[in-house]
């Protein structure tokens, strides 16, 4: 079957098309009414070929449900609930209308796995590749909003899962992809499959935001994990004002991490720390709290407590010795 192009289906039913196989209205503008003394918050994200994700390896499906996945979780982060979406794709003549729709089925997964019933598609021709825009829009109730506590040095530092793992496993790819080009032999990708996963299809989990206020836990503090473990702490401290420690020996790794840093020559906590591209959640927990919520919420792993302004952000090796933390930034993704 000869792929579809855009030139024969049109942008405005392309539009339409794509809107009501994900179940969406295409006729309504995203809206909703916020309960009175709720907070709304935007979150955005831009996602760029050459920058962001790599199509040699990337499956459409996978980087759709990513850039979805990884707008939520910012909202998330702000313990708000998730309500309406719009997405804007730049798209190239070099893609199809079938690799777009797959990549609008990955986004709609995840719209469906998160609860967002409010959704708009714009399609923009782009000169370089493609590029993905989502702008994602929740609120925080009321009661939430009144019962979040001040931060305070001692509270605790917990993270929704494993780091570095899918900075490693974009590594992988990119190596494989290397090692394909000269040789022209597939690389064999099953042994760090767990990381490989991490990076092109991460799982964020629903639900957390309502679980936290069934429970009664509510973080002094949160942030997405999204460009390495420092810039998160980081941002913890400027939210709090105060000072932060982590401790190497409780960053939490996946299994195959460090025989993957030393095929790659790359210390898996400089990968969590610095490498970026995971999809977790970082909440500063009360301590008095922290019982309830280790017994609640397994997944999480404590990772260090805040400190008085005094402290800066640090992470402290194994030995003791404390480490000014640096988020790199831009650097990161000139390797």
């Amino acid at each position: 079957m000869a792929a579809q192009n855009f030139t024969d289906i049109g942008r405005v039913e392309a539009v339409a098309t794509l809107l009501k196989e994900g179940g969406f209205n295409p006729d309504l503008t995203p809206a909703f009414a916020a309960e009175a003394g709720d907070r709304v918050f935007t979150c955005s994200r831009l996602f760029i070929e050459g920058m962001d994700f790599n199509l040699v390896y990337f499956p459409f499906q996978h980087l759709g449900y990513k850039c979805v996945t990884s707008v939520v979780g910012e909202l998330y982060a702000l313990l708000a609930h998730p309500q309406a979406a719009t997405v804007t794709l730049g798209l190239s003549s070099k893609l199809d209308f079938g690799e777009v729709r797959a990549l609008w089925s990955g986004m709609v997964h995840a719209f469906k796995e998160h609860s967002i019933g409010q959704v708009s598609l714009d399609l923009v021709p782009s000169p370089n590749g493609l590029t993905v825009g989502v702008s994602m829009t929740g609120t925080r109730g009321k009661l939430t909003s009144a019962r979040i506590p001040a931060p305070k040095s001692k509270d605790l530092l917990c993270v929704s899962g494993s780091l570095g793992a899918a900075y490693l496993g974009m590594r992988i790819l990119e190596k494989g992809r290397a090692d394909y080009e000269k040789t022209g032999k597939q690389p064999d990708l099953e042994t760090y499959k767990m990381l490989v996963g991490a990076y092109l299809k991460p799982e964020l989990g629903d639900g957390i935001v309502a679980r936290l206020e069934t429970e009664e836990i509510y973080p002094s503090a949160g942030v997405f994990v999204s460009r390495g473990l420092s810039d998160a702490v980081k941002r913890i401290s400027r939210q709090t004002g105060l000072g932060a420690k982590v401790y190497a020996d409780r960053i939490p790794f996946e299994g195959n991490s460090f025989a993957a840093g030393r095929e790659l020559d790359i210390d898996p906590v400089s990968a969590a720390m610095n490498g970026g591209e995971d999809c977790r959640l970082l909440f500063v927990v009360p301590i008095l709290a922290m019982e309830k919520f280790r017994r609640d919420f397994q997944t999480f792993d404590i990772i260090g407590h805040l400190a008085q302004p005094e402290a800066g952000t640090v992470l402290v090796t194994p030995d003791g010795v404390e480490l000014p933390l640096r988020a790199q930034g831009w650097n990161d993704h000139q390797d």
